[in-house]
């Protein structure tokens, strides 16, 4: 059993955890997005849903937005892509990440605290819910080994078109209430840099 192996909404029952919907960043600021890139995106996406496969979302759309985020914040946190995670496997908390996102900048070797875990999905956001919160749950117990905790672990399943956001904090699950979309980029982006800021 692996991340990919856990289904939505049973994943809450197997892993022991509280669900609620919320409004997780309705006071969460945008980022300014620069015209250029701006139009670089809309390029991506265009060409993305033209051949409408997970890896063309992951790479025109998904990555390019975090690659951008990652130079607004002076590259101030960690970007893995594509990763084996392996935390524990006799529970199913295992398997590859898309993306992880940790708030030490090194990238020679994962470190805690995980922030985020950014899982793309090809064809709608419930299908993810599941490996993503499973995941969440990993980088919950990997940050709770080290000497850095944070107090909750941010999950993302977007389809590139679409983003929603989720919080786990000890047992306690929360989706965010609403889902955003590419064409709100710039909150998009200000949402993933309110999570990376609220770890000091």
């Amino acid at each position: 059993m692996s991340f990919r192996d856990f289904n939505f909404p049973e994943v809450q029952h197997l892993l022991g955890l509280t669900l609620a919907e919320v409004d997780l960043f309705g006071k969460a600021a945008p980022l300014d997005v620069s015209a250029e890139f701006a139009g670089r995106m809309r390029a991506g996406v265009d060409l993305a849903l033209a051949i409408n496969t997970e890896k063309a979302r992951s790479e025109f759309i998904i990555a390019p937005v975090l690659m951008e985020l990652r130079r607004l914040l002076g590259e101030g946190f960690g970007l893995f892509s594509g990763i084996e995670f392996d935390v524990d496997a006799s529970r199913g908390l295992s398997g590859y990440c898309d993306f992880i996102l940790t708030r030490s900048p090194l990238q020679s070797v994962l470190t805690a605290p995980l922030v985020a875990i950014v899982e793309a999905k090809n064809d709608n956001i419930r299908t993810g819910l599941g490996q993503c919160i499973a995941a969440m749950v990993a980088a919950r117990e990997f940050n709770a080994k080290s000497s850095a905790p944070v107090e909750s672990t941010y999950g993302v399943v977007t389809t590139g078109g679409a983003w929603k956001f989720l919080r786990l904090t000890g047992s306690a699950l929360e989706l965010d209430k609403h889902e955003y979309f590419v064409a709100e980029l710039g909150r998009i982006m200000g949402i993933l840099a309110s999570i990376l800021r609220t770890h000091p």
